[in-house]
């Protein structure tokens, strides 16, 4: 649990002072054309998607849920409803404009559906007292909340691979270089937080889980 609250702390370090300064010019996403409110509504999801990934911290930490139960309750209620539920409706919003080209829009889409999706099953599951599928939804559902810090660590590395291509695939084309890079980093963030969830899941004995 440490190092992923320290990483966790570290990645909203970096992502939160330009949102929270409420300055367009300050934003790391480019304005889409014919979106005026983009920014704000970019606000909005980091600072649910924030409220999201500090209780997806405290909700998986297993000393914190078997000690204290209620707050455990408590926090999974922000968690959803103060984190998942107004963050992935952002996403959704502004993922559909995404700057970033058509196949990285379908990621995000499709990612933030999932998010919403894996989520809503896992709070159904504990309002009906069927335990086990919460904590199986809720896994792939914190999954999902910390695969955004996935995205960036993928970032660099399809920046240096596909840098030298520039003029051969991308035929010169920086802005068909800079789409392919959101996209591999998008629907890479996506790919590996489903595969970690269900390994996850799996690599116990059933008894254990």
């Amino acid at each position: 649990m440490g190092p992923l609250a320290l990483l966790v702390l570290a990645f909203l370090a970096f992502s939160l002072p330009p949102y929270l300064a409420f300055d367009p010019a300050r934003s790391r996403v480019p304005q889409p054309a014919g979106f005026l409110a983009h920014y704000w509504f970019l606000v909005a999801h980091v600072i649910f998607g924030s409220v999201a990934m500090v209780g997806a911290v405290l909700q998986i930490w297993p000393w914190l849920r078997r000690t204290y139960p209620v707050f455990h309750r408590y926090a999974g209620r922000a968690y959803v409803f103060a984190g998942v539920l107004p963050a992935g409706v952002m996403a959704l919003t502004i993922g559909s404009q995404s700057p970033f080209g058509p196949t990285t829009r379908v990621s995000d889409i499709v990612a933030a559906l999932l998010w919403l999706g894996c989520t809503f099953a896992g709070w159904r599951a504990v309002r009906e007292r069927r335990f086990g599928d919460h904590r199986k939804w809720m896994i792939r559902s914190a999954s999902l909340t910390f695969s955004i810090i996935v995205n960036r660590l993928i970032t660099p590395i399809a920046m240096v691979v596909l840098e030298p291509q520039i003029p051969t695939t991308f035929g010169g084309s920086e802005l068909a270089y800079s789409q392919s890079v959101a996209a591999i980093s998008s629907w890479g963030g996506v790919a590996i937080a489903l595969v970690f969830s269900q390994w996850w899941l799996e690599r116990k004995p059933a008894t254990a889980r």
